[in-house]
């Protein structure tokens, strides 16, 4: 699916804005807001994301074998013997039979439970689908967006259905693994098949214009770069209303410091974690990266994993400005009043703009601290601009950093993460970051230069329609 189905729209902001103009009073309902706990989305999250894994129950056999061979034995004579190879062989017929009783019950059971994982999830993105309606309202031109979305949906379909499909039941893919214990708390991993050696490890946070936010629309992604030997971990998080933006924030933290921790135990290497996010991914990673390279500055703060544990960081199609995009989210359909709510106010633009940060003189030893940075990003970009990238890779330069911005021409929102990806052979986005992920490793760029095309997923004509027909 889209990392980010948010209609683009000049629609106008509701008569009734989320809280008023006052700074006490936008306090006060971003207070509100961030403390709602939507019950029934923790009870769906805390049951759908049960371990799959139940051990499949023994059956012991109905006669055992001492019991047997002493009856046997104590009849006495040829036709003792005779007895007890007979009901030998009826015991192994029985076992047998038992046996596959107990495996189709269990084949019956594993299925049953991918079933209902597949319908909460799908229940979950309904939800979210819906909570996002409830905030944007609904008019003519939302109308019309949202035709015009369900046809790009339409014409992708082939490649969900896919991909959805290797997302449920391949055997490569562990879901919903948790590492927190606020709801979402989930990470979803993609593991290569070829397990001999530790393998690179890209940590992934997905967009979703921070209301929809989901770990599977990472699976296009997850899933091709496992071919090419990389684990990737999508991480999940709470979405607005439920959590605003710091929210968003401290839940990526504890999902970039489990998979530091833990990778080793799924096969991967600890000396090589990339951190990447997606259009409003893309910001959540980089707020969470200068927020720990504040607290490294900072005396006597404890963290649970380090920034030297990152070996880059990729940011696709994503903001770094808030402060130049309130204004144009507005005009697209993401209103003031809202956008405002998710980031806690006005007053907080400053703190969750990671290129205004880093300009800050009392950020100056936490600059040093940041992994090498490159942008990706489509001139085609209606939903984020690809100035973006290109402003914050310059501020970073000046800065000391090592950063660049790899643009891509006439690319949109979703050419670069959904259509691309989609037509198969080659992509240059997933080209670019293959290539860095396995700078150094010439066996892994001797293995990418020989790999396969990757499959077509979509026809091109399908392809070419909804490139035209996306409200992104």
């Amino acid at each position: 699916m889209p990392s980010q189905i948010l209609p683009i729209t000049n629609f106008q902001p509701p008569k009734k804005p989320l809280f008023s103009s006052s700074s006490s009073s936008s306090s006060a309902s971003t207070m509100l807001l961030k403390d709602i706990d939507d019950p029934l989305t923790s009870l769906l999250i805390s049951s759908s994301f049960k371990d799959n894994n139940n051990a499949i129950m023994s059956v012991k056999p109905l006669l055992s074998k001492a019991s047997s061979f002493n009856n046997s034995i104590g009849s006495g004579g040829g036709g003792g013997v005779s007895c007890f190879y007979q009901k030998r062989r009826r015991r192994a017929a029985s076992d047998d039979s038992l046996s596959c009783v107990s495996n189709g019950s269990s084949e019956r059971s594993s299925f049953g439970r991918d079933v209902r994982h597949v319908a909460s999830e799908t229940f979950l993105v309904t939800r979210l689908a819906l909570k996002m309606l409830t905030y944007l309202g609904v008019g003519y031109k939302w109308i019309t967006q949202f035709l015009a979305l369900g046809c790009y949906a339409l014409l992708l379909l082939p490649g969900f259905i896919q991909v959805g499909y290797q997302y449920f039941f391949s055997s490569q893919i562990h879901r919903s693994i948790v590492y927190g214990d606020k709801p979402r708390n989930r990470l979803d991993l993609f593991l290569p098949k070829n397990s001999d050696g530790p393998k690179p490890v890209v940590a992934f946070i997905t967009g979703g214009a921070w209301i929809i936010g989901y770990k599977a629309w990472g699976s296009l992604l997850g899933q091709q770069l496992s071919e090419r030997d990389i684990i990737v971990a999508c991480i999940d998080y709470r979405n607005f209303p439920q959590a605003t933006i710091s929210d968003m924030i401290d839940d990526a933290s504890q999902g970039i410091s489990f998979i530091c921790n833990n990778i080793a135990e799924y096969g991967g290497d600890p000396n090589r974690i990339y951190l990447m996010g997606q259009s409003a991914g893309a910001h959540i990673a980089a707020c969470t990266m200068v927020e720990q390279a504040i607290k490294e500055a900072g005396e006597g703060e404890s963290t649970s994993w380090s920034l030297s544990q990152i070996k880059a960081y990729f940011g696709l199609s994503g903001g770094y400005n808030l402060f130049n995009l309130v204004d144009h989210f507005h005009s697209r359909g993401l209103y003031r009043s809202l956008f405002l709510s998710i980031m806690e106010g006005e007053e907080s633009l400053r703190r969750f703009s990671p290129e205004v940060m880093v300009q800050d003189p009392n950020f100056g030893n936490a600059v040093s601290l940041l992994p090498p940075i490159v942008l990706f990003h489509g001139t085609g970009d209606y939903s984020i601009p690809s100035d973006q990238s290109v402003s914050f890779a310059d501020t970073l330069k000046r800065f000391g950093v090592k950063a660049e911005s790899i643009l891509y021409e006439g690319k949109t929102h979703t050419d670069v993460f959904l259509q691309d990806p989609m037509r198969g052979g080659d992509d240059d986005m997933f080209d670019d970051l293959v290539a860095y992920i396995h700078a150094g490793d010439a066996e892994a760029l001797s293995r990418d230069a020989t790999a396969p095309p990757r499959k077509r997923l979509v026809p091109e004509f399908m392809l070419k329609l909804a490139h035209t027909v996306s409200p992104f």
